[in-house]
């Protein structure tokens, strides 16, 4: 071919070139030897770097049929995935393809070509060590620098911090520029113990290296993930070599197992599990067997379904199939499926393909499609046909979990909101399923919470009465009721219900299970982090309660949260049902530094267990539910949630070398939505509940300070800042109020409403009582009564639905600020410190550990606030960095940059003041935003198709992970099972580390 000439059309088999372009780095010499590297056939993608010489074959002969594909050459960057071929001169501009057996087109000879080499891509430590042979002063002066400050660990924000004080200014943009500036932005912690600097680096989201410095050598080298973790153990124990060290990892396990390798591709493990095992399963027409299987063996109670026994190879399914086609067509469309149903029963046709004749003739064209080009499309579609889910149950153990008057108390916020929202779309979409595939079925979803009150079995009488008798004895018959004896903890609740229908839905209930012990039923709340001893126990009841209320096993096992997940997995494993996940919340990613100094937290939040409960259900999980992408994997700079289980240590208790991939196809994106029945635009005012704006106003307004609200707004003119959370440290209402109190300029433009916590009521949570501590401080000391307005806790979901829509009338704002300094440190800290014995970096490890995170996993206000069209300013961190898209949906703000946050809402307010359009631009902008993508609608949908093809899959291949499963009750019996003895049972009046009663 000649030179200039383009690439020739590439044949069908080749046109998909993207996953052939990956060939492994190899850490061996110029030519490393590739074969045991590559699959068997396929092609390779060679990039030139300098000409060919006329009269030599490019010396790239590859192993099992595999043939090779050139492209010309291009400037060289740097790629850790590609190999180049490397040389110096300039480019020929020449491509050809050399197909198996065939040589290669050749350029014109130029005998000034230089001899070409395959050279290896250099690694993280190379790279890095160039740079320090370039720059050894200014990079020694910064590792100098930090070494000086002694033991301790930095965050990357510090690391930052670090690099702008030392490096001199003239030199600072070409070392950000460099292969150092590289490891500096994807460094996620430091790790001093001198003379050694060890990094932490994250190239990008779920893939992570590891190496250190020896700052008095100058030496640079790779760390392997037990040997990071083992020298950042030293922060703590000093580095004890004498004891043997529990290492889990789960990677052996998975190793065979398909997985995307791209970043953009976590998320969306469905879609890439339908496309590999489809491939796998059905690569010709006769390898079908196993979904005839599964459709023979489909039934719910023992009613056949789908196919009966007439059928029984694939040759008799496409004749019935055929066949049924044929009658169908001289059919109306719109015909009921009892008409046809005898004739569908002779040809091997059960009840499920569709109510009508239309739907029926479209599922059946669907399957036969299938049958004869097996397709991964379209077996979703046909999986999402099948009638499989009628039962489901959802664990949500703590809290208080009932549909009103709940809202605020201590582990009750968000979560009960998200599924009492989740199971009315849930069984609207069952209900609509089964309709559309011709059954009558009753679906049913049981929501399982603790119950807050106990069981007294007593005998009441003897004697014949006109009851049923339980047994009967010489003296008479004797009949046991069951008589509930409400708590002071659920008065004005309906916490003590054993079963109560949820509003809104006509197959839905909350079932009760009280947590017990061989001592007997606890009578009292306990906090979400003291659950721990209960669960098992629990987990058995609740196993005979829910087969006792279906009469048959569920199809669905949802667990929320990690206590309702750790039940999910022994529930699921129990049952043999299929398992989802949805975390809501890892306290790892909260509390940072929280599994390094685990030992400090354990008597009030026992992480031990809390980590270890959800290492065993992420694992044991068949698919997990996210609301967003950062849940799992976080962004460009932060961690995901998920992610931080990939590698961390417990010190003393054990160490994950490989916790959970966050390239696992379980992994998928399911977001969330707000209830479109209470919450609606404030623009549509035909359903405006203007009936409420007396008592909204009274809310609001009232100079009467009560056990509802405190302090008094004086200037009614002004738009209101909003913002509504559990008054916990996490949710930090209190870094709203004192960004406000630090704000002039903030105070004149705008009042500041926030709802949260109970005025009228004594918290019995340690935490939540140092935040209205802080709260009332903030107040005195910046005299901000008259231009705040501090509301308790609003448990009527309806109202609240109004009060945005209020709110949005006055031109006001919705801001959800996790927000606290995290590295400010007043000199009575340093004093303090020095005292101690402690360097600079240990104290900063210590003071962060006591820190709640800045992370939040969702937002579902932020959802709602932008459903009535209020405009809305969020953390970047998290979900809401996801849901919002800054200046078009509302605004991001970083907590670690407190006066920027003032900035940006004084900026805002400023110029929808001059211009009012501003204002409604951005609230259009977050009304388009969740119709578009966040709304339960599309959420149900989602996570019935999930169920199906999850279910198929784990019947139909190896999903199910039966060694991950059996290391994971190995891992359950010896390592969890203590951990939870150790956590101090409850005792009727006596008060929790934690602050329960």
């Amino acid at each position: 071919m000649a030179p200039g000439s383009s690439l020739p059309t590439l044949p069908s088999p080749l046109k998909p070139l993207l996953p052939l372009f990956w060939i492994p780095k190899r850490s061996g010499g110029p030519e490393p030897p590739l074969s045991e590297e590559l699959p068997q056939g396929g092609f390779v993608i060679w990039k030139f770097l300098s000409p060919v010489p006329v009269g030599r074959s490019p010396n790239t002969t590859l192993p099992g049929g595999i043939s090779s594909i050139y492209i010309p050459y291009v400037e060289p960057r740097f790629s850790s995935d590609f190999l180049e071929l490397s040389a110096t001169s300039p480019p020929v501009r020449s491509k050809f393809l050399r197909s198996e057996g065939d040589p290669p087109a050749r350029p014109k000879e130029s005998a000034t070509m230089p001899e070409r080499q395959l050279a290896r891509l250099h690694s993280l430590r190379e790279r890095l060590g160039d740079t320090l042979s370039a720059n050894p002063n200014e990079l020694l002066a910064l590792f100098s620098r930090l070494v000086n400050h002694g033991k301790g660990m930095l965050l990357p924000h510090q690391l930052m911090a670090e690099f702008e004080a030392v490096i001199p200014e003239v030199d600072k943009q070409r070392l950000k520029e460099s292969a150092f500036g590289e490891v500096l932005r994807a460094a996620q912690e430091a790790i001093v113990l001198p003379p050694w600097v060890a990094l932490a680096v994250r190239p990008r989201p779920g893939v992570w290296e590891y190496i250190r410095v020896n700052v008095n050598e100058l030496a640079i080298e790779e760390l392997s993930v037990p040997e990071y973790l083992k020298f950042k153990e030293e922060l703590v124990d000093g580095g004890n070599d004498g004891n043997f060290v529990l290492e889990l990892d789960f990677e052996p396990f998975n190793a065979s197992f398909p997985r995307p390798s791209l970043s953009k591709s976590i998320g969306n493990g469905v879609q890439f599990l339908n496309r590999h095992l489809s491939s796998k399963l059905f690569h010709d027409k006769e390898s079908m067997e196993p979904l005839l299987n599964f459709l023979r063996r489909h039934n719910y109670k023992g009613m056949t379904m789908m196919l009966n026994d007439r059928i029984r190879s694939l040759a008799a399914l496409r004749a019935a199939l055929r066949k049924a086609e044929e009658h169908l067509l001289g059919l109306p469309t719109d015909t009921p499926y009892s008409e046809f149903d005898h004739r569908f029963q002779e040809l091997g046709l059960e009840k499920g393909w569709g109510d009508c004749a239309g739907r029926v003739h479209e599922n059946i064209h669907l399957l036969l499609d299938l049958l004869e080009a097996p397709d991964p499309c379209t077996l979703e579609k046909f999986l999402g046909t099948i009638p499989m889910v009628f039962n489901v149950v959802i664990l949500s153990p703590h809290g208080y979990f009932a549909q009103a008057n709940v809202l605020g108390y201590p582990d009750t916020g968000g979560q009960v909101v998200y599924i009492l929202d989740q199971v009315r779309a849930l069984e609207n979409e069952m209900l609509l399923r089964i309709k559309q595939q011709g059954l009558d079925i009753t679906p049913r979803i049981l929501i399982v919470s603790a119950v807050r009150f106990c069981y007294q079995k007593i005998p009441i009488f003897y004697g014949n009465v006109n009851m049923k008798p339980v047994s009967e004895i010489n003296i008479g018959v004797f009949y046991l009721v069951q008589v509930t004896r409400l708590l002071p903890d659920a008065v004005g609740t309906t916490c003590g219900q054993r079963l109560e229908k949820v509003l809104g839905t006509e197959h839905t209930h909350i079932l009760r299970v009280p947590f017990r012990t061989e001592n007997g039923i606890l009578r009292k709340w306990i906090s979400r982090f003291d659950v721990w001893p209960y669960l098992e126990t629990y987990a058995e009841d609740v196993a005979n309660e829910v087969s006792g209320e279906l009469q048959a096993k569920p199809d669905l096992i949802v667990g929320n949260y990690s206590d309702g997940n750790l039940v999910a997995s022994l529930l699921a494993h129990k049952m043999g049902v299929t398992q989802c996940t949805i975390a809501h919340a890892l306290e790892k990613t909260k509390y940072p530094s929280s599994d390094l100094y685990w030992k400090n937290f354990e008597n009030q939040y026992h992480f031990s267990c809390q980590f270890t409960a959800d290492l065993i259900a992420m694992n044991h999980a068949d698919f997990i539910i996210t609301s967003t992408y950062q849940e799992i994997a976080g962004s460009k700079d932060t961690v995901g949630q998920y992610e931080s289980h990939i590698a961390f240590t417990m010190p003393g208790l054990y160490r994950v070398v490989h916790g959970i991939d966050v390239f696992d196809p379980k992994f998928n994106i399911v977001s969330p939505g707000a209830d479109l029945s209470i919450y609606f635009p404030y623009s549509d005012e035909s359903k405006r509940l203007t009936a409420l704006h007396s008592e909204i106003e009274e809310l609001l307004y009232s100079e009467v300070e009560n056990g509802d609200h405190i302090c008094v707004l004086k200037d009614r003119s002004k738009p209101i800042i909003f913002s509504m959370a559990r008054l916990d440290r996490v949710k930090n209402m209190t870094g709203l109020m004192e960004l406000y109190a630090k704000s002039p300029r903030l105070q004149e433009l705008v009042n500041l409403v926030i709802v949260c916590g109970d005025h009228g009521k004594a918290s019995k949570d340690l935490e939540e009582q140092a935040e209205f501590k802080k709260m009332h401080s903030l107040i005195q000391e910046y005299h901000l009564n008259g231009k705040v307005r501090w509301i308790s806790a609003q448990m009527n979901r309806v109202r609240n639905g109004e009060l945005y829509r209020y709110i949005a009338d006055t031109r006001g704002a919705f801001v959800q600020v996790l927000f606290f300094y995290l590295c400010t440190f007043p000199l009575s800290t340093w004093l303090l410190c020095s005292s101690l014995g402690m360097s600079v970096l240990t104290a900063r490890v210590l003071l962060l550990a006591l820190q709640p995170a800045f992370y939040e996993a969702f937002g579902l206000t932020v959802v709602e606030a932008m459903t009535c069209g209020l405009p809305t300013f969020a953390t970047v961190h998290g979900g809401p960095g996801e849901i919002i898209v800054d200046g078009v949906s509302g605004y991001h703000i970083d907590p670690y940059q407190g006066d920027k946050v003032a900035e940006i809402l004084v900026n805002f307010f400023e110029k929808s003041k001059g211009d009012p359009s501003h204002w409604e631009n951005i609230s259009a902008g977050g009304l388009k935003r969740i119709h578009e993508k966040y709304t339960w609608k599309l959420y149900s949908e989602r996570l019935m198709t999930l169920s199906g093809v999850y279910g198929f899959w784990k019947y139909v291949s190896n999903l199910d992970r039966r060694e991950t499963r059996r290391y994971l009750e190995m891992f359950y019996a010896l390592k969890y099972r203590n951990l939870a003895k150790s956590v101090p049972l409850a005792v009727d009046g006596e008060v929790a580390a934690n602050g329960s009663k």
